[in-house]
C-alpha cells in the first residue's frame, strides 16, 4: 500500500543525503516535498501540518543544520516523529484477570470482520491461548455458517446461538467458553452500512451483553480518510479500545494508517496484510515507520522466519549450512518456507535498502511463477541429482526440462541460482546474521 509514499520519501532523503550539510533552504525544500507526499497519500491535513511542524522544530537547531551528519539526523528525526504519529510503541490486547477474555469486533459492512475473526483466533492460538469464535451477526445471510466453516478449516471452536436475544447469546456463549476451557472469545458482529439510532442501540446492547475486555473497530484501510470519520462515529456510539486495519496489501494510498491514531488518540493493534490465514500482524509503530522510510523491518522478518521454521529445524539447517552439506532438497524446502512467510515482495521490503532491488526484480510478479518453475525442475530430478547437482550433464538437463515443462536454459538458470544461494547461506551461517536468526 505504501509503495508510492515510500518511494517519494526515499527520493527526498536521498537528495538530502547527497548534501554535505543541511541548510535552512535544504530543510524547507525537503519538508515541502514530505508535506506533498503525505497529502497525496491521503493523510489528514491537520496530521500533516503537525508532523511537519514537529520535524521543523527539532531539525532547525544548530546541532543539525550545518552539522556533518545533518542529513542523517534529519532522517532520524522524521523516523522518530513518524513513529510517534503512529502511536510510539506497540499496544497489546487487554485481557481479563480470569479467562475468558472477550474481544468484540465492530465495523462497517465489507471491512472483513468475519475473516479477521479467524485470523485473530489463529494469532492468539500461536501465543498459547485457546480461542472460541461467536457468531453475532443477525442480518447477513449465512454469516454464522461462514464463521463455522472458518472454524472447521482451522480447528477453532465456534458458537452459534439465538441471534434475536444478545443477552441470552452472550450468557450461553460465555458458559460454553468456560465449559470447553476457552481463554479468548472473539465476537463477530454485524457489518453496518451506517450508524443510525437503531444501530447505535444494537451496538450498545452487544457491549452490555458481552462486557468485552477489548472492543476493536475493524477498518478498511482502502477507504482513506473516510476511515477516520468512521472511527470517530463509532467512538461516539461506544467505547472503542483500538483498531484493526485490514486490506493493507491493497492499492490505496494508506492515509488511514497514518491518520487514525493521531486523530482519535486510540492505538492500532493489528494490521491485515493479505488473504492468507496468517496474514495478520501485531502493529509495531516503530517497525511500520521504518518500512515506510525504506529502512526495512528486520525484527518482523526474523519473527516470520522463526514461526515458519521450528527451532530444531533451524538448528539442523544451521549445521548443514556450516558443513557445506546443503543440497537441492534443502533448496526446495526453504523455498516452501519462504512461501509460508508471505509474498516475496513484502519480505524484500523488510530488508533494509532492498526497496530499489525489489522494484528491479518486480518481486510481486515472480512470486508464483518462480517458485512453481523451481519446484517443478527440482522434483523432475532424481534423488542423486538433488544431492549432487554437479553430476547434471547436458543430457540430464534436457530430461529434467522435459519432465518439468521448462527449458534446459531454465534448468541452467536454477542451478546457477542454487550455487549463489548456497554461497550466501554459508556466509550467513558463519556471520552475524546467523546469530540474528538463531542459527548455531
Amino acid at each position: 500500500m505504501f509503495n508510492a509514499l515510500s518511494e517519494k520519501l526515499q527520493r527526498v532523503f536521498s537528495r538530502l543525503s547527497s548534501h554535505g550539510t543541511v541548510s535552512e533552504k535544504d530543510l524547507e525544500e525537503a519538508l515541502r516535498e514530505v508535506r506533498v507526499a503525505l497529502l497525496e497519500a491521503d493523510v489528514n491535513f491537520r496530521v500533516v501540518r503537525d508532523f511537519v511542524s514537529a520535524v521543523r522544530e527539532r531539525a532547525s537547531g544548530s546541532e543539525v543544520l550545518q552539522a556533518l551528519t545533518g542529513p542523517q539526523q534529519v532522517i532520524k528525526i522524521v523516523n522518530e516523529e513518524l513513529t510517534a504519529m503512529l502511536g510510539g510503541s506497540q499496544a497489546t490486547l487487554n485481557t481479563a484477570p480470569q479467562p475468558p477474555s472477550v474481544v468484540l469486533l465492530l465495523g462497517l459492512k465489507g471491512a472483513g470482520k468475519t475473516t479477521l475473526s479467524a485470523k485473530l483466533a489463529l494469532h492468539l492460538r500461536k501465543g498459547g491461548a485457546k480461542p472460541m469464535l461467536v457468531a453475532a451477526d443477525p442480518y447477513r445471510v449465512a454469516a454464522a455458517q461462514q464463521l463455522q466453516t472458518l472454524g472447521r478449516q482451522h480447528d477453532i471452536a465456534t458458537y452459534t446461538g439465538d441471534l434475536s436475544d444478545f443477552r441470552a447469546l452472550a450468557r450461553e456463549a460465555l458458559a460454553e467458553a468456560k465449559r470447553i476451557g476457552a481463554t479468548a472469545v472473539i465476537v463477530d458482529s454485524a457489518g453496518y452500512l451506517q450508524l443510525d439510532e437503531d444501530v447505535i442501540e444494537e451496538i450498545q446492547l452487544l457491549e452490555q451483553s458481552f462486557s468485552p475486555h477489548e472492543t476493536l473497530l475493524v477498518v478498511d484501510a482502502m477507504t482513506g480518510q473516510e476511515a477516520v470519520h468512521v472511527a470517530e462515529e463509532f467512538g461516539k456510539a461506544t467505547t472503542i479500545s483500538g483498531f484493526v486495519l485490514t486490506k493493507l496489501d491493497g492499492d490505496a494510498r494508506g492515509g488511514a494508517a497514518l491518520s487514525i491514531r493521531a486523530m482519535t488518540g486510540l492505538p492500532i493493534k493489528f494490521i491485515g496484510t493479505g488473504e492468507r490465514a496468517d496474514a495478520l500482524e501485531p502493529f509495531h509503530p516503530e517497525r511500520f515507520a521504518s518500512r515506510i522510510l525504506g529502512m526495512g523491518d528486520v525484527l518482523t522478518l526474523i519473527e516470520k522466519a522463526q514461526s515458519s521454521v521450528g527451532e530444531e529445524e533451524m538448528a539442523a539447517l544451521g549445521k548443514r549450512m556450516k558443513s557445506n552439506q546443503m543440497d537441492l532438497n534443502d533448496f526446495v524446502t526453504q523455498m516452501q518456507r519462504v512461501k509460508q512467510m508471505g509474498p516475496l515482495g513484502d519480505l524484500l521490503g523488510m530488508i533494509p535498502g532492498m526497496g530499489n532491488i525489489k522494484r528491479q526484480l518486480q518481486a510481486t510478479e515472480i512470486d508464483d511463477t518462480f517458485f512453481k518453475h523451481a519446484e517443478a525442475i527440482v522434483f523432475s530430478m532424481t534423488p542423486e541429482e538433488r544431492r549432487r547437482p554437479d553430476i547434471i550433464s547436458g543430457s540430464r538437463r534436457k530430461r529434467i526440462a522435459l519432465g518439468s515443462g521448462t527449458t534446459p536454459q531454465d534448468v541452467n538458470q536454477l542451478l546457477k541460482q542454487w550455487k549463489e544461494a548456497k554461497k550466501i547461506m554459508q556466509m550467513m551461517a558463519s556471520g552475524r546474521t546467523a546469530k540474528m536468526f538463531g542459527i548455531r
